[in-house]
């Protein structure tokens, strides 16, 4: 007999499912009591509360076995049995709908949380993306690939021009330029040679390097940044656990109120016991923190969905209230204060020399170069509709730059190697420096004609930025970057940012991030790279370019900036500020009304229809108000 396949629903996906199907039978519950038949939506909707209820049934009888402790979860499973008892006592059935709503609510409160909790699973594959999964291992042999996991201390590895680095190590044969953006963020590849230290997850230049394996492989940078990030998001925010015991306490308080409103009334308000069951049962709908609950979730989804219309992608509800009230905010330099690749800022020409001819010998040797400041220089001369001679000879020498010969003569593009005279040039160079550019000298037969000025410029928005934000009230904009001191401290002296951090490593930027969270409490930070994803994910909030950022970077962040305009952290500040004042309502206004409810039903001029009505309608009128953030 042919078997008929089995549907299996995956684990992650369950709780979405159950809370679909939950509200789907709801409906048909309704449905059918409007037919008048009762059997039918009273079997449909027992299935529902099954279904949906089943998993805060599971954790609140969990917490309540395993820690002694009540929590929401369960007084809502309570009050939604209590309010379907009362339905079928009564026989007014849409009761036991409203019962079936207050599942509902929580079956997808708790699918938010199955989605939330496959981020970090989701973060760290990125990361563990970022390394090849082999290395060419040299041996007596020869060449063997062999798995990263499987290297030794004191393998020696083989890393071809344009790969991809797949271990930390030290080179001890040959020279390169190393893009080390994805790590240090600097914004200029460096130089190697013998003796110098390169990272898993950089990638090689134009160079052959043999490395020196000197530690194991779960011992790397990029293995040290995965931990962070792992170790980051695991770690519950005060406010998550303030929220959790505040949830605990309620459920004690109106579990405690709801046994002496069963017990007492008899004896001091003369009540007889079916009243005064029926008044222990409204309490426990009027009770039930709905009204609390919707004052924050609506908000904080519009806030989002405003957001997202805006070009800001926030992740969760959480980030959104802390965005508005983020008190300091930390910056990468590269690709988020700048544009994150160099271009040519100036052209100084020697004494009878010209700023086209300088570029244009420039290009001309540039133009076979895989160098960035090479491309850079190529590009500017395109701009200027510049045309060359071919050069000839052309030799790179790691260090120091670029030779060939364009009709004979010997020219040179890059560090200086001979005596420059011209004191105009010196103090020209020696301001550019200090400025944070990188001078390319360009001389012909060893005598100096000019040079060129690169760097990675600022980011056209990037003032209005910080001037909005230090207007808003910011109490603090710092900049951690793994780019050097003088470069890092003239862009954040062009910009006005009050602290900086450079030559930081991943874990560098964490503690940094540590240190202005016990200064400021709240801190965001911003960046793009894979060495910004343990701040990212460390800090209050975590903020991501969305256009230029890493993959690790986006999946670590809480926001993202999908346009990577820097004016739009303003906005989203602003958001959050008015996400966290419409919440203060709510929450003002559920706390009255349920004081209101619980007031009216100890005097008994409430009977359950109106408490139904009254907790259903203060529940309504702050999601209302919620969605105003949808303006």
């Amino acid at each position: 007999m042919t078997q008929l396949p089995l549907i299996r629903i995956s684990p992650k996906y369950a709780q979405a499912y159950a809370t679909v199907t939950c509200g789907l039978l709801l409906m048909l519950g309704v449905v059918s009591f409007h037919f008048n038949w009762v059997s039918l939506g009273i079997l449909i909707l027992i299935i529902a509360y099954v279904i949906g209820g089943y998993e805060s049934t599971k954790e609140g009888i969990t917490t309540l076995w395993q820690e002694k402790e009540l929590d929401v979860d369960l007084l809502m499973i309570v009050a939604a049995l209590g309010a379907a008892g009362l339905g079928l006592w009564q026989q007014e059935y849409h009761l036991i709908v409203d019962g079936g709503i207050l599942i509902l609510i929580f079956a997808m409160s708790g699918a938010l949380e199955s989605f939330a909790m496959e981020r970090t699973e989701r973060n760290i594959q990125s990361l563990m993306a970022v390394t090849p999964d082999t290395a060419r291992v040299i041996n007596k042999d020869g060449e063997k690939n062999v798995a990263i996991s499987q290297l030794q201390v004191g393998d020696r590895v083989l890393v071809k021009p344009g790969e991809m680095i797949p271990t930390d190590g030290i080179i001890i044969e040959g020279e390169s330029i190393v893009d080390q953006a994805s790590i240090t963020g600097e914004s200029v590849p460096v130089d190697k040679i013998i003796g110098d230290e390169v990272f898993a997850g950089t990638l090689n230049g134009n160079g052959v390097l043999k490395l020196r394996v000197e530690q194991p492989p779960e011992s790397s940078l990029i293995q040290r940044v995965i931990r962070l990030v792992e170790q980051a998001q695991t770690q519950a925010p005060p406010s998550q656990e303030f929220v959790e015991r505040f949830e605990r306490g309620y459920s004690k308080v109106i579990v405690f109120l709801a046994i002496v409103l069963a017990i007492l009334p008899p004896f001091i308000l003369g009540w007889d016991w079916e009243t005064t069951i029926y008044r222990m049962l409204i309490f426990l709908v009027v009770a039930s923190p709905c009204a609390l609950m919707a004052s924050i979730m609506p908000t904080l989804l519009s806030g989002i969905a405003s957001g997202a219309r805006q070009g800001i992608l926030f992740k969760n509800g959480a980030q959104l209230e802390k965005m508005g009230r983020v008190k300091a905010i930390a910056f990468d330099k590269t690709g988020t204060l700048t544009m994150g690749h160099l271009e040519v800022v100036d052209i100084i020409p020697a004494t009878q020399q010209s700023r086209e001819s300088v570029l244009r010998l420039a290009a001309a040797i540039e133009s076979g170069s895989e160098h960035p400041i090479g491309q850079a220089i190529v590009q500017a001369a395109k701009t200027a509709n510049l045309s060359w001679q071919s050069a000839i000879k052309i030799q790179a020498k790691t260090g120091q730059g670029i030779v060939g010969e364009i009709d004979g003569k010997k020219v040179t593009v890059g560090k200086i190697i001979t005596k420059v005279d011209s004191e105009v040039l010196k103090q020209a160079s020696h301001t550019l420096e200090n400025d944070g550019k990188t001078v390319v000298w360009v001389s012909v037969e060893q005598e100096v004609i000019g040079m060129i000025a690169v760097a990675d410029t600022l980011k056209p928005e990037a003032h209005q930025a910080i001037a909005r934000l230090k207007k808003l009230g910011i109490e603090a904009t710092a900049m951690v970057t793994g780019d050097n001191q003088r470069t890092a401290h003239s862009v954040a002296e062009m910009l006005n940012l009050d602290q900086v951090h450079a030559e930081l490593l991943p874990e560098d930027k964490l503690a940094v991030i540590d240190q202005l969270e016990k200064q400021y409490q709240m801190v965001a930070m911003v960046g793009d790279g894979i060495n910004d994803a343990p701040a990212l994910a460390a800090a209050t909030v975590g903020i991501a370019m969305g256009v230029g950022g890493t993959d690790v970077a986006l999946e670590s962040a809480d926001i993202v900036l999908m346009s990577d305009n820097l004016v739009k952290l303003s906005q989203a500040i602003e958001l959050g500020r008015r996400a966290n004042g419409i919440i203060q309502q709510n929450i003002t206004f559920a706390l009255l009304f349920i004081f209101l409810l619980l007031l009216a039903n100890l005097v008994g001029s409430i009977d359950l229809p109106l408490g139904v009505i009254g907790h259903e309608g203060s529940t309504l009128l702050v999601t209302l108000n919620g969605l105003r953030l949808l303006k």
